[in-house]
């Protein structure tokens, strides 16, 4: 009943200028994936308007996402046909007898429309590199602090705020999940969603080992320290991705406790989940009631099951792939933030900005867009 859509037959004026640096059979087999990307895209159309589709909540979602996410390059793709289209209809007016004041003119157009193939074909290339399937997905974030200290913790609240800031001005929304404070302010360890369009999208350039360096309030004698904590970035898990076993999971409860250990809710609200097969634990005590607190770690433990699986699949075949921006490593060190010289520098491409408070104040696009265009760089020549 929902068979392939019949190929539409592609009929061009000449050879499309697309790709200019690349072999005519190369430039072929573009064409060929745009036209089967607008395909799949009439195909989506007829099946979303198919009453046994719109019955069927999981594939309408399914075809739904899949549709919008196919829409801006069948745009792209229908602009760069209409304007090769009227590239050749003004090819063919210069053949006829024109007057000087209008062959000036359609020249002019000749040249406006290359200008724009051009500009159309960079953004179709960017358009056809595999899109991430997470990228849409919200976030968990683990900070913790590592070598350092009370100052790697204390750097642990900064980039959670610094995070915060960030989720703030793309209209996400940031709660947290687990907290371990120390006397001084900082965190032991901090973890927390960030629920928004595209945040993985964002956020997974931040997997990795963050370094400060700067005068502790602790030192005395001014001499800068050299400090460490890792971020680890989690695209959240939908139930159907993860499979999890009732009898699979120990589930322990406590009571809350605060900075230093002391107890500070004395109903055991706390939980505690153990996923025995894979041995990862995952323990929440932020909410004052046990349902919530249990609801938010078993989120945390879907989505560290799903990384572990994923990571798993991808080191069978990591060594015949390139990674696009670092090895994404969480041991790898990707950014220093050098407070004396006001400077933050980003390891992996070489960036450096002399913007340290404005990045700590949550200005990262900065450095995330400079990481998306290297990737998308990257993934273009291979």
């Amino acid at each position: 009943m929902h068979g392939e859509k019949p190929r539409a037959v592609l009929t061009l004026p000449e050879p499309y200028i697309i790709l200019r640096t690349v072999e005519c059979d190369e430039v072929n087999v573009v064409l060929d994936k745009l036209q089967s990307v607008e395909d799949r895209y009439y195909q989506l159309n007829e099946w979303l308007s198919d009453p046994d589709i719109v019955n069927e909540p999981d594939k309408l979602r399914d075809y739904s996402k899949e549709q919008s996410n196919l829409e801006e390059t069948v745009q792209k793709y229908r602009e760069y046909k209409a304007a090769n289209e009227e590239l050749e209809e003004a090819k063919t007016m210069l053949k006829d007898d024109l007057d000087d004041e209008m062959r000036e003119m359609v020249r002019g157009e000749i040249e406006e429309l290359n200008g724009r193939i051009t500009e159309l074909e960079e953004q179709l290339k960017i358009l056809l590199i595999p899109k991430d399937p997470n990228d849409d997905k919200n976030v968990i974030v683990e900070i913790r602090g590592a070598a350092g200290g009370d100052e790697a913790a204390l750097f642990a609240g900064d980039l959670f705020r610094m995070y915060s800031r960030y989720a703030e001005m793309k209209r996400w929304k940031a709660d947290v999940i687990e907290s371990h404070e120390t006397d001084m302010g900082g965190f032991k360890e901090i973890i927390f969603t960030i629920n928004g369009e595209g945040a993985y999208s964002k956020m997974k350039y931040e997997n990795g080992a963050h370094r400060v360096q700067r005068v502790p309030s602790t030192e005395s004698g001014g001499r800068i320290h050299t400090s460490t904590a890792t971020v680890a970035v989690l695209p959240e898990a939908e139930e159907v991705e993860v499979e999890i076993h009732d009898k699979d999971l120990r589930i322990d409860t406590f009571a809350s406790s605060g900075p230093g250990g002391q107890s500070v809710n004395t109903t055991m609200s706390a939980v505690r989940i153990t996923h025995e097969p894979t041995g990862i634990v995952v323990s929440c005590q932020d909410e004052k009631s046990q349902i919530k607190n249990r609801d938010k770690a078993m989120k945390v433990l879907r989505a560290r099951i799903y990384d572990k699986y994923q990571k798993e699949a991808e080191e069978e075949y990591a060594e015949n792939r390139k990674a696009a921006v670092g090895t994404g490593d969480r041991s790898e060190r990707i950014r220093t933030y050098n407070f004396p010289q006001s400077r933050v520098t980003d390891h992996r491409i070489g960036l450096t900005v002399q913007k340290l408070d404005q990045v700590l104040q949550g200005h990262l696009d900065e450095i995330t867009d400079a990481l998306i265009v290297e990737e998308q760089a990257d993934l273009m020549g291979q």
